[in-house]
């Protein structure tokens, strides 16, 4: 559920997987509208806080860290050059910067990002 910002705001306030995010609009000014949407969540990793978990059992987690950023972990869904797609009760796109993370699919990944996440609207729900 998407509820854009007051006038001149850059961040949208997005409900997903029973946490609230605040989003970096990056699809541009009014092209989000309040109510139900499909948001892809893009994030930073932060390199000193993420690692590859040993293999064992694991549960997804999520939390809200500050305004903007979040910790948790999850599948490893998709991985290439340095962007991963990690199932965390929601699907997240975390890309590196300059410290490639070695993640396979099927791997489990323990990760925090950095301020800001990135949000883009993707179409009509």
């Amino acid at each position: 559920m998407l509820y854009p910002q007051r006038e001149g705001s850059p961040l949208l306030e997005f409900a997903v997987g029973g946490r609230v995010l605040y989003l970096f609009d990056r699809s541009g000014p009014y092209a989000a509208r309040p109510g139900p949407a499909h948001l892809v969540v893009h994030g930073v990793l932060d390199p000193h806080h993420t690692q590859v978990l040993p293999a064992s059992s694991h549960s997804e987690s999520l939390q809200v860290l500050g305004v903007s950023a979040v910790e948790g972990q999850g599948e490893v869904l998709w991985a290439q050059r340095g962007v991963l797609v990690v199932q965390a009760r929601l699907p997240l796109v975390l890309a590196t910067l300059n410290t490639p993370i070695s993640a396979q699919p099927g791997e489990w990944l323990a990760f925090r990002t950095l301020p800001p996440l990135h949000g883009f609207l993707v179409g009509p729900p």
